[in-house]
């Protein structure tokens, strides 16, 4: 069974991710040798299991089945890398000459406004709502790994 977060928990989860890249690309080095791809992608496996949150109402159990949740992986992939196909289709592959240290720069302004959204209780004045951010999130992190793998 897999046990459901509070979106918070999430959240600070995906921030201390996003930081520890940050702190690397400022010093230009690290004493735990666990590379930063491997943070990119947490950002994408926790930014899914948060829009998993987002999906499920207060009737849902506190534990779910491995097998729904796998499901519910799976369907939060699909709809994000839709959006990815519409979004590259919109902007063309313009991500491609950005640095990766730009990348993790709007992941971490995205996680600055999901918790300003989620501190004002998801109330947003003129803003995409919590989905939208992580979706970007995982996008962003899709393309710092293509990148950091050319």
């Amino acid at each position: 069974a897999w046990r459901i977060l509070r979106p918070a928990s999430i959240t600070d989860q995906l921030y201390i991710k996003a930081s520890r890249i940050r702190s690397i690309e400022e010093k230009g080095a690290q004493k735990v040798e666990e590379p930063t791809e491997n943070e990119f992608i947490g950002l994408v496996n926790y930014s899914f299991i948060a829009l998993i949150q987002l999906s499920l109402t207060e009737k849902d159990p506190l534990e779910l089945p491995l097998e729904q949740v796998s499901l519910l992986y799976d369907r939060e992939a699909k709809t994000t890398r839709d959006l990815l196909a519409a979004k590259n289709h919109d902007y063309g592959e313009i991500w491609r000459e950005m640095r990766v240290s730009s990348l993790t720069d709007i992941i971490l302004m995205k996680l600055l406004r999901v918790k300003q959204i989620e501190d004002n209780k998801g109330k947003t004045l003129v803003s995409e709502g919590l989905d939208a951010n992580y979706r970007d999130i995982v996008n962003y992190a899709v393309f710092a790994l293509i990148k950091l793998s050319d």
